[in-house]
């Protein structure tokens, strides 16, 4: 049976100096205001998952909930580990990397889904002719030696009953239409907003495959903003404010894709224009698609997504799907 391991998690509660700011809401005096220091630990580089946060920043609507917010990226250790041992309030993650955590006794909570369906996809080049998971049989996949990737392949093998077994190689970061032009790979995982865009802008025809269509229990939410649970219960005000600005970040986002992202190339200069561009006006119509409100989070997504990892083997452990999330923390 495989097993999911956070021992780097582990290791970094037990070994990190823990300097879990106090906060509360503090009273706002004018130009005077006392704000509360915050920080929120990317997942990757600056991207427009993360469009919200930085028009949250530019736009005054964290001062204006008194707080003072530092948006960092990852250095050697994820954003989970640090929300965990207490050196970041708030974090970007993914529901699989948090439901793994949680197994492992690891105390984080999803307050929100930045998007409201898993937005990645199985993509391939026209030419390669893979137009259904049973097109899969005996090519060669590209990946990131992910135990969620390998499991799906596997569930797709026998599924679909192919005759030769997928092919894996770890190509990491690798460009996927370098890896894919090469011969290298046939085909891999992507996220449509950053790759897919890409591919519709250099004018490259790809089949994609969604993961959310595959089996409904893989339209997972991915990513999300995480905290641990001791802090929130300690600094729920805190917590409630941050969410607010986030909140209203977001949905200035996905109503104003344009002014977002003049928003995001002034606050992340190095961003590449067209990209970013494209990738706010696709993304305006997933950050709160069909969701009652921005963030909402749904215990039947948690929990199908636990059970099915479960089924596959990869948990060794039922998981309880409610206990992993809330939408508590959201203006609603």
């Amino acid at each position: 049976m495989k097993k999911i391991t956070v021992l780097a998690i582990l290791i970094t509660i037990l070994t990190a100096s823990v300097f879990l700011v106090a906060c509360g809401n503090t009273e706002q005096t004018g130009d005077d205001a006392v704000l509360t220091p915050v920080t929120i630990c990317l997942d990757w580089t600056p991207n427009i998952n993360h469009a919200g946060l930085y028009i949250a920043q530019h736009e005054g609507y964290f001062t204006q909930q008194g707080l003072d917010v530092t948006i960092v990226q990852p250095g050697d250790n994820y954003a989970l580990q640090l929300v965990a041992a207490g050196q970041a309030q708030f974090g970007i993650s993914y529901q699989e990397e948090v439901t793994f955590g949680r197994i492992q006794g690891i105390p984080v909570v999803s307050l929100a889904a930045i998007m409201q369906h898993n937005t990645s996809c199985f993509a391939s080049p026209k030419d390669k002719g893979i137009e259904t998971v049973a097109d899969f049989d005996g090519r060669t996949y590209g990946g990131w030696g992910g135990q969620v990737e390998t499991a799906l392949l596997d569930y797709l093998a026998e599924k679909e009953n192919y005759q030769s077994p997928v092919e894996i190689i770890d190509i990491g970061s690798s460009d996927f239409f370098a890896a894919t032009a090469s011969g290298q790979v046939d085909f891999s995982w992507i996220y449509y907003g950053v790759t897919g865009i890409e591919a519709q802008l250099r004018s490259e025809e790809l089949n994609l495959i969604w993961i959310k269509d595959i089996d409904h229990a893989l339209d997972y939410y991915t990513p999300v903003v995480v905290a641990e649970e001791k802090w929130l219960a300690d600094n729920e005000d805190t917590a409630k404010a941050f969410m607010a600005a986030v909140s209203k970040g977001y949905i200035f986002a996905a109503e104003n894709p344009e002014k977002a992202t003049e928003i995001m190339l002034a606050e992340i200069p190095e961003l590449n224009e067209e990209n970013t561009a494209a990738g706010l006006a696709w993304a305006a119509t997933q950050f709160t698609a069909d969701a009652p409100y921005w963030g909402y989070q749904n215990e039947e997504i948690w929990q199908g997504f636990a059970d099915w990892l479960y089924q596959q083997g990869i948990l060794s452990e039922e998981f309880a799907g409610k206990e992993a999330f809330t939408n508590d923390y959201l203006p609603q």
